[in-house]
């Protein structure tokens, strides 16, 4: 056989790197990430939409998510292809193994920290500390987190509400937001299956304000945090069906999500 010439080596040698390199840490410079659920494609099986799961960390199923409270506005989100990530990660309400990303907002310190775990590979800031427009676009083996950037305290671009889609599912986090969306953030988000609202009815948004991004997020599931007084179920209770479990953990599966919006309120809030 005629031995490659060095050009032709190379070629090929670069393209088998692509073609058999595992895309678990990617990252793409995208300013405008595709919306969440646009082209994904969905194969699992439908089951319960709560499953008993426990922090011993067993495998989650082909098209499902897990879901649990940590503390606070912190959520530990686990996929089928061993992605994990830990929203407003604060450095003490902190999950049981280090996830693959956090993502932080600033409005106080029990929503980010300065000291992130070194062994956590990728601490997604929702703000810019230089001041501009932040903008994250991650791949991480089978999730995809992106970020919309908001406002906070009138200060412009110093929120995000950050997106994770895995297993067809889509999670969105609002963080600290303090503020209606537009109509153009709305389409930025994409389709919004589980979403975690802030419901202390007055640091962060006022249930009628809760009630109304809702509204406009529609999405079919709804997890409260900052939750504490019970104030909010009273509240959201007369427009949706607020249901209650005493474990912090939920394992998620699309195609047996509410119809329509449903509340659910997971054990261990403070």
């Amino acid at each position: 056989m005629k031995p490659l010439s060095k050009t032709r080596a190379a070629i090929l040698s670069i393209f088998l790197i692509a073609a058999f390199a595992t895309p678990q840490e990617a990252r793409s410079a995208d300013p405008k990430p595709a919306p969440c659920g646009v082209g994904f494609v969905q194969q699992f099986q439908p089951q319960s939409l709560f499953q008993r799961a426990s922090l011993r960390l067993a495998d989650v199923p082909a098209g499902h998510v897990r879901v649990t409270f940590i503390g606070h506005s912190t959520f530990f989100i686990e996929t089928s292809g061993g992605a994990s990530v830990a929203t407003d990660y604060n450095g003490f309400n902190v999950p049981p193994t280090i996830p693959d990303a956090v993502t932080m907002n600033r409005s106080h310190s029990t929503h980010y920290t300065d000291a992130v775990d070194p062994a956590i590979k990728h601490a997604l800031t929702g703000w810019d500390p230089d001041g501009g427009i932040i903008r994250h676009h991650v791949q991480i083996k089978d999730l995809r987190i992106y970020n919309l950037p908001t406002n906070i305290f009138g200060t412009t671009n110093g929120n995000s509400v950050f997106v994770f889609e895995a297993g067809g599912i889509c999670l969105a986090h609002l963080g600290h937001l303090h503020h209606y969306l537009s109509k153009e953030e709305i389409a930025q988000l994409g389709r919004i299956d589980v979403l975690f609202v802030p419901a202390d009815g007055s640091v962060t948004l006022s249930y009628e304000e809760a009630m109304y991004i809702i509204d406009q997020i529609k999405p079919r599931l709804v997890i409260p945090m900052h939750y504490g007084s019970g104030g909010f179920a009273q509240a959201v209770g007369a427009r949706y069906p607020v249901k209650q479990q005493d474990a912090s953990t939920v394992v998620l599966n699309r195609a047996s999500l509410p119809m329509s919006t449903e509340v659910l309120i997971l054990g261990g809030y403070f």
